[in-house]
């Protein structure tokens, strides 16, 4: 395997552990990267670190890190204070319950994670907790340390291996109320509602992620192909805004030109991830 795994430890499920290895299953945003050039000499600027009291520069390696207290004052800890503070989730997932995935909302799912067995004497043990997880049809709960913070992890079978989920912590979930208590409560036109439900029907498909390019990370590319080869670059017209202001008159268009439908549904099927492009 190529990766480098994300976080290793063992998965502990009652008295049944094994050694485990998360790797991350999401690939970088985007293969483009930009660097701060100076237009002047077409060379790459550093960024220096400097102190913001004396202005002196320093070498990042003799710095540690610091929690600010009150303004200007700090708590200084160094690596090895900071390594001190072990919990038992720092190396192990331990699976305290198993909930229907349908109970957790959607707004507290934040981040994949392949996790497989850590070595030959991992596979066993590890195949049993899986097969298990599947023939139960629920969602294990644990705890992990990742970037020095303890984070709830929802593990759930997946082919042949086992998807780990970080989930976001209460507190970081806003409230809808504060966002949506001041909407006003209109009673919509039982017609639109009915021509809007036939839009929808006419855009019914199966969800394919092969569909969902970056265009703008293409128009980039394009872009930056155009200017090493010296190419004029073409301005892109902005769009019209559309001549329709009465909202019956946009859903009827809307239904009569409603564009290309969806295939048929079928029942929903489990579909891999889009393999990375290549670099071009």
């Amino acid at each position: 395997m190529a990766a480098r795994p994300s976080w290793q430890g063992h998965l502990k499920l009652s008295l049944v552990t094994c050694p485990v290895a998360l790797y991350n299953a999401i690939s970088p945003r985007g293969d483009i990267h930009f660097n701060l050039i100076n237009p002047e000499t077409g060379n790459r600027i550093r960024m220096v670190t400097m102190d913001a009291g004396t202005d002196e520069p320093l070498d990042r390696k003799e710095l540690v890190k610091g929690y600010e207290i009150e303004k200007g004052r700090y708590v200084t800890l160094t690596p090895e204070e900071i390594e001190s503070v072990r919990l038992e989730s720092t190396k192990t997932i331990d699976i305290e319950h198993f909930v229907p995935a349908g109970d957790i909302d959607r707004l507290y799912w934040e981040h994949p994670y392949y996790l497989v067995p850590d070595g030959k004497m991992a596979v066993e043990p590890y195949a049993v907790i899986r097969t298990a997880m599947k023939r139960a049809g629920q969602v294990a709960l644990g705890r992990l340390v990742m970037s020095q913070r303890e984070r709830i992890v929802a593990i759930e079978p997946r082919d042949d291996g086992l998807v780990a989920t970080i989930l976001r912590s209460h507190d970081e979930v806003r409230e809808a109320n504060s966002f949506f208590d001041d909407i006003p409560d209109v009673k919509p036109d039982p017609d639109m509602v009915a021509i809007a439900e036939k839009i929808i029907k006419q855009k019914e498909t199966e969800f394919d992620p092969d569909k969902f390019d970056d265009r703008y990370e293409d128009a980039l590319r394009d872009l930056i192909r155009r200017k090493q080869k010296g190419q004029k670059v073409i301005q892109v017209e902005k769009p019209e805004p559309s001549n329709v202001i009465n909202l019956m008159d946009a859903l009827q268009a809307s239904l009569k030109g409603g564009g290309k439908k969806g295939k048929p549904r079928t029942s929903p099927t489990r579909r891999a991830p889009p393999k990375r492009r290549a670099r071009r």
